[in-house]
């Protein structure tokens, strides 16, 4: 478990009250300005397991499909012909594979529930994505150095979350609701994580994030 105070993206003690509500109180870090949840109130993963079995996103589904493409499109649009990608945190319906599939990518799958196989995440990609993911994550530095160390040079990093925008919105925010977000980005966040990793940041809309890795000079 994360000591109390330390950010969970930076490891940063620079951190200080955000806001509380009925289910647990926020807090938030000045250097790389994630909000993030009490980590005592993280579920534990049997918990977690359980809300996302309550989940039906199938790859079928028109709706999810037309989603995900907010997300698909843009990072299609970045990549060569056949390149080889990780659809992290796909869940059990991967419909991102299944949509970059179609439009002619190798795609490899990992979720830690449902798709736990670790081989895939001791190779290079010339592209990840994350979908919804990284609102979950307790330990979202160390994952996300992960992922960048996976990605090859010129490669990118694909990312949807619902992004922070100040505190009044925070108070009456749905996103924060679901038990199983615990950290929450915000523009700077990622222009933070972007400088810090040498990446080049694109936000597209309210919740599509595109980091790509520099090639060697």
């Amino acid at each position: 478990m994360l000591a109390e105070t330390h950010c969970p993206l930076c490891n940063s003690v620079d951190t200080s009250p955000y806001h509380v509500d009925q289910r647990r109180p926020y807090l938030s870090c000045a250097r790389c300005e994630l909000v993030f949840a009490s980590p005592a109130s993280f579920p534990d993963r049997a918990a977690e397991r359980a809300e996302y079995d309550l989940h039906r996103n199938e790859i079928a589904d028109t709706g999810y499909r037309k989603f995900l493409s907010r997300l698909a499109d843009p990072v299609s649009e970045r990549l060569p012909a056949g390149a080889r990608g990780l659809d992290f945190g796909c869940g059990p319906g991967p419909a991102l594979a299944d949509i970059l599939r179609t439009r002619g990518f190798e795609v490899a799958l990992y979720d830690i529930f449902y798709w736990p196989d670790e081989q895939v995440l001791r190779d290079r990609y010339d592209f990840i994505c994350a979908t919804e993911v990284v609102e979950h994550l307790h330990q979202p530095g160390l994952e996300l150095s992960r992922l960048w160390s996976l990605l090859l040079p010129g490669g990118w990093l694909g990312i949807m979350t619902k992004l922070v925008r100040d505190r009044a919105a925070f108070a009456t925010w749905h996103y924060k609701n679901d038990r199983t977000h615990v950290c929450f980005f915000s523009a700077a966040t990622w222009r933070w994580w972007a400088r810090r990793n040498g990446a080049a940041l694109e936000l597209h809309g309210a919740d599509v994030i595109l980091l790509r890795k520099p090639e060697p000079a």
